[in-house]
């Protein structure tokens, strides 16, 4: 993989991210983080991964509703101005799933050397279900608001305004 490429992956990463985040409105789209891009050399093609938190059933409807606002985060992708803009192919990053599942396996033997053959019998449990932020009580709408701007640049954006006020107003 070129530099160029790891740039292009890296800013389709962050824009992807941004559009999703921003200008998609689905109700069905829950949690969504963009892990990574891979595009392929000739930039027709591009592969986004998203890891979504939530049950089977969440995590279902918010990789469809994905798949179908794909041409739609496409379309705000023209404005990089790159030279192609590729088509987009959504998968599912499961890696938050597998490495807790790790986590497990690895705890299950550290109990097992220490308590013996007695634990041995036990079944190792299935992976919990990661909490789903919405029902949390996540603010939804303008929870992806800019932070806000410090005091000192808040003053000089003051006085910049005012002064094209006074200009505006004759003084």
């Amino acid at each position: 993989m070129s530099e160029r490429t790891r740039r292009i992956d890296h800013l389709l990463q962050e824009e992807v991210s941004a559009v999703i985040a921003r200008e998609v409105h689905d109700p069905r789209i829950g949690f969504v983080t963009i892990t990574s891009v891979e595009t392929t050399p000739d930039l027709r093609h591009a592969t986004v991964y998203a890891s979504i938190i939530g049950d089977d059933q969440q995590r279902k409807a918010t990789l469809e509703a994905l798949g179908r606002a794909m041409p739609f985060v496409r379309h705000h992708l023209g404005s990089l101005r790159l030279k192609r803009i590729p088509q987009l192919h959504l998968r599912e990053d499961d890696s938050a799933q597998r490495s807790t599942r790790v986590m497990q396996l690895l705890e299950q033997v550290e109990a097992e050397l220490e308590g013996g053959a007695s634990r041995a019998a036990e079944p190792v449990a299935e992976v919990p279900e990661l909490p789903n932020p919405r029902a949390l009580g996540d603010p939804g709408e303008g929870a992806h608001d800019e932070a806000p701007l410090p005091a000192g640049y808040r003053r000089r954006v003051d006085r910049v305004s005012l002064r094209k006020a006074r200009r505006r107003r004759g003084r």
